[in-house]
C-alpha cells in the first residue's frame, strides 16, 4: 500500500513538472535590454489595456511600436514610457493574444488574454444615475395560473390537516 503512495506521489511530481517545463522554455526568448508590459494582463472585449515600457535600463531610447491582434499597432514616443489601447469588441472570449514590443531593432512579446462572461464594461444599464428602486413589485412575472395553482395547494393541505386532526381512531369506542 506505501509502494503505491510513493509511485502515485513520483508519477504526480513529474507530471507537474513535465507540464511546467514547456511554459519556462517558452518565454526564454523574450530577453530585451528592456522591460515591458500590459496592464492588465485579462481583459474583456471592448476594454482599454496600458501598454507600459520600461526605459529606467537604457535599453530602449527611441520611439517604441506595440502591435497585436487584437488592437491597433501602438507607437509610443522616446518621451513617454506608456500608451493606452483599446480592445476590440470582436476579440474572442478566452483567447490569447500575442502582444509584441519593437524598440531600436529588438522585440519582445508577452500575452494579453480576453476574459469571458459578460463584454459590456457597465455591469447595470444605469452607471450614472444612481439606484432604481420600487421598480417592478412582488407580484411581477406571476400569472393567474401560478397563483391558483399556489392557493389550491394550500387549501389541500389546510384542508387534509383538518380532516386528520379531527378524524376518529376507533381504538377507544368513541
Amino acid at each position: 500500500m506505501r509502494a503505491i503512495r510513493v509511485a502515485s506521489a513520483a508519477l504526480l511530481g513529474v507530471s507537474a513538472l513535465a507540464l511546467a517545463a514547456p511554459a519556462a522554455v517558452a518565454q526564454s526568448d523574450n530577453i530585451t535590454p528592456f522591460g515591458f508590459s500590459v496592464l492588465p494582463s485579462t481583459v474583456a472585449a471592448g476594454g482599454q489595456v496600458t501598454l507600459q515600457l520600461d526605459r529606467d535600463k537604457g535599453g530602449c531610447v527611441g520611439s517604441a511600436t506595440v502591435s497585436s491582434g487584437v488592437f491597433d499597432t501602438i507607437s509610443i514616443p522616446g518621451h513617454r514610457s506608456s500608451a493606452t489601447a483599446v480592445v476590440d469588441w470582436d476579440a474572442k472570449p478566452g483567447a490569447t493574444y500575442k502582444v509584441t514590443f519593437s524598440c531600436d531593432g529588438v522585440s519582445g512579446s508577452t500575452q494579453l488574454t480576453i476574459a469571458t462572461g459578460r463584454t459590456n464594461p457597465a455591469p447595470y444599464p444605469y452607471p450614472d444615475q444612481g439606484v432604481h428602486a420600487g421598480e417592478g413589485g412582488t407580484i411581477a412575472g406571476f400569472d393567474l395560473k401560478e397563483i391558483g395553482l399556489g392557493a389550491a395547494l394550500i387549501a389541500g393541505s389546510v384542508g387534509a390537516a383538518y380532516h386528520f386532526s379531527r378524524r376518529r381512531t376507533g381504538e377507544d369506542g368513541t
